[in-house]
């Protein structure tokens, strides 16, 4: 496993094991963040552990215009039953998936350095919240990060059912009719799985990434300019 400086570099991605654990240190600056995002790599690591850095084969990924919308998330989403923002309230929405109560795990990954480091790339306008409302109380949402055509998403969650999900397809629906290639999911979860989400080699996924780079980003606060 590589052992990152302060110099602004990773290994190259295709060399990390199937799970994909690539590199260990570094930190959570807003360079190394786009950086490692625009090559396929993104951290994850809990309390008491040291900054870990993955590129898992292969990876979880869905297409904007192939996420499969339910006949029951049909019915729902025309009652008009949730209303959609971006970016109104990104620091609510990454706390509550930091609160968020996960299968299988006990605490959480968004430590207070992470969620710091997000909400700095969410003032530099590359990371973005999908805020999901019902009768004006935040149910549900998810966040991630955008360069060029990709969305990386990074967490969800919801406090009403269906909410995470809807939020979800509204922001798949946006992100095809701007064009994006994909939504990179991670990791699978049956979750994601039921809405398309589908695995695909980890060497096209670095190639997409590749010429994404040639991508212009869609930079700023989203609920002013989509």
């Amino acid at each position: 496993m590589y052992r990152l400086t302060e110099a602004l570099e990773f290994p190259d991605p295709a060399v990390a094991p199937k799970e994909g654990l690539l590199a260990v240190g570094g930190d959570l600056s807003p360079q190394r963040l786009l950086f490692a995002y625009q090559e396929g790599i993104f951290p994850w690591y809990s309390e008491g552990e040291p900054i870990l850095w993955w590129s898992p084969d292969p990876r979880f990924v869905v297409r904007p215009e192939a996420v499969h919308v339910s006949r029951t998330m049909q019915k729902l989403l025309r009652k008009d039953t949730f209303q959609f923002s971006f970016d109104t309230v990104f620091g609510q929405v990454i706390r509550a998936c930091a609160a968020a109560p996960r299968v299988g795990q006990d605490g959480t990954w968004l430590l207070p350095e992470m969620i710091t480091a997000y909400e700095r790339l969410h003032e530099l306008g590359f990371a973005h919240s999908v805020e999901v409302w019902q009768q004006g109380e935040l149910v549900g949402g998810l966040y991630g990060i955008c360069l060029g055509k990709c969305f990386f998403g990074e967490s969800m969650f919801m406090r009403v059912s269906n909410a995470s999900k809807a939020g979800f397809i509204h922001l798949a629906k946006v992100l095809e009719q701007q064009g994006f290639e994909y939504i990179d999911c991670q990791a699978h979860t049956k979750h994601l799985a039921s809405l398309g989400a589908e695995f695909i080699d980890r060497a096209e996924f670095l190639e997409v990434l590749q010429r994404n780079k040639k991508e212009p980003t869609l930079r700023g606060n989203w609920s002013e300019i989509l």
